[in-house]
């Protein structure tokens, strides 16, 4: 049942439009009324295979800003899947509301939508989902990843997508300032979730100097207290005297305002999107000379830990062992940004795509 609210406020011509620029094989919208779920699954495209990307539960402030985020994020992980070198292709999915009207029903409701793509969508947890939630939507559908370790599954992935951001972040700094020590540098982290919280203390172990900030002030203070970081204003953190900005909260961070505040010389973050205008904002990195580690290629620990989870017979060591990767394609795509004079980002989607086509003539019937 498609939501009423959702046809009055988006225009038929808007979503397909969307749909047309970034690409995609797929739009679900779902709506359950006893259980007031509204969700939409992005497919974005399942050349390499099934599309896996997490769920993500969000207050949007309207149903227009919830499907241009699925659009985005799912396109994001069609790219993060093939530069990561996994059999995978790219989808998300996002539920419309306040997480605390989560309930069993509620979850395991959305467990049948998913289960109703028959294995075309995988789903995992993202933000405000965590691994009890992957429980619940387990019990009606198979095609879910991101279980508690208990269950067999691989657990909490921010560890892993942490390591991979720091991994990046240390690549971009060699291509800064000729090595990946950042003993010294001066580091902020935008977002302390679970996976800026692991950044920070990867950070701080190296001897950099840590400044944070969170929209969520209790949060801040515990890991000011636990690591020494400086805790920053919000308003402020993008005027500090810095080194390297890791934007590791919501997308489109990177804009015409923010540009324009930065005193850095590399940004290397786990956000996803984090350029407003891939193409516009990408190119205004490179004029101003900062390095841009794509966040798609660095943040992909989690998915890499799902995949390995999706395979079977989990194993932690072997994800991150996978994720060791993310330093050397992270240098890769720097040098062809130079050596082409392009964003970053485009460099890292050509590769992406390179590889996409290439598996898709491989998977064509003769």
């Amino acid at each position: 049942m498609v939501d009423t609210k959702t046809q009055e406020t988006v225009r038929e011509g808007a979503i397909y439009g969307q749909i047309t620029a970034l690409g995609h094989e797929q739009l679900v919208i779902c709506y359950d009324e006893p259980t007031g779920l509204k969700a939409i699954i992005g497919i974005h495209n399942t050349v390499l295979g099934p599309a896996l990307g997490g769920t993500r539960m969000w207050n949007y402030a309207s149903e227009e800003e919830a499907i241009t985020d699925v659009l985005r994020l799912s396109r994001g992980m069609t790219f993060k899947a093939a530069i990561s070198g996994l059999n995978l292709g790219g989808g998300k999915a996002v539920i419309i509301g306040d997480p605390k009207l989560k309930s069993e029903a509620f979850l395991r409701r959305f467990g049948r939508f998913v289960q109703s793509l028959g294995g075309k969508y995988i789903t995992a947890e993202d933000v405000n989902m965590g691994t009890q939630d992957m429980e619940y939507i387990a019990m009606e559908t198979k095609h879910v990843t991101g279980l508690p370790d208990v269950k067999g599954g691989g657990g909490d992935p921010s560890p892993v997508t942490a390591y991979g951001t720091y991994l990046g972040m240390k690549a971009a700094a060699k291509k800064a300032y000729g090595t990946d020590s950042l003993q010294g540098k001066k580091v902020a982290v935008q977002g302390i979730g679970q996976v800026g919280k692991y950044l920070v203390n990867h950070l701080i172990k190296e001897g950099a100097e840590v400044f944070i900030t969170d929209i969520f002030e209790d949060k801040l203070q515990v890991v000011a207290k636990d690591t020494g970081a400086t805790v920053v204003d919000p308003k402020f953190i993008y005027d500090i005297d810095m080194d390297i900005y890791a934007p590791c909260a919501l997308g489109a961070t990177v804009n015409d305002e923010t540009i324009d505040r930065l005193k850095c010389q590399v940004i290397a973050g786990a956000a996803n999107n984090q350029l407003k205008d891939e193409e516009k904002h990408g190119k205004l990195l490179l004029e101003k000379g900062i390095i841009y580690a794509p966040d798609f290629l660095i943040n992909a620990g989690g998915l890499i830990n799902v995949y390995a989870e999706y395979l079977g017979g989990y194993n932690r060591d072997l994800a991150y062992q996978q994720a060791d990767k993310i330093y050397d394609t992270c240098i890769s795509i720097l040098d062809k940004s130079e050596k082409e004079n392009i964003p970053a980002q485009q460099a890292a989607i050509e590769m992406a795509w390179n590889r996409i086509q290439a598996m898709g003539k491989v998977k064509l019937s003769h």
